[in-house]
């Protein structure tokens, strides 16, 4: 079997809070998401996070909704094409706590500018540049 890229990553959130995802994703981040319209219509029970072309962050709402912890989960790591100063600046100016500062860190392409924040829910995200 030879993988040519990860498709998507599923995560739980709250089903109370799906407005802090899109402020979060949407607003903050400046993703795009995908089929919103038909999760609140209830013809989806998900919506996503378009990363590119290829990958997605799929949202399953969930009235079972736990944080996650250091014992099951850790962080999603996403490579964006802005500087890291850039993308660290955006997020300050957005109100957005930086867990981490940039610094390099290697990841599946090699070692580029990273940096981590959490979303509204508790997830860590691995800001990172293509290098």
């Amino acid at each position: 079997m030879n993988a040519a890229h990860l498709d998507h990553v599923n995560l739980r959130i709250p089903a109370d809070r799906v407005d802090d995802a899109v402020a979060f994703y949407r607003d903050t981040l400046g993703f795009v998401l995908e089929d919103l319209d038909a999760y609140r219509a209830g013809e989806r029970p998900i919506f996503s996070i378009r990363l590119s072309e290829t990958s997605l962050i799929h949202l399953s709402p969930s009235e079972q909704f736990d944080p996650p912890a250091e014992a099951n989960f850790d962080h999603v790591a996403v490579v964006v094409e802005d500087s890291i100063g850039a993308i660290e600046q955006q997020l300050r100016d957005a109100g957005v706590e930086i867990e981490r500062g940039a610094r390099d860190l290697k990841g599946a392409t090699g070692t580029a500018p990273a940096l981590y924040v959490r979303d509204p829910f508790g997830y860590r995200m691995e800001i990172k540049t293509a290098g």
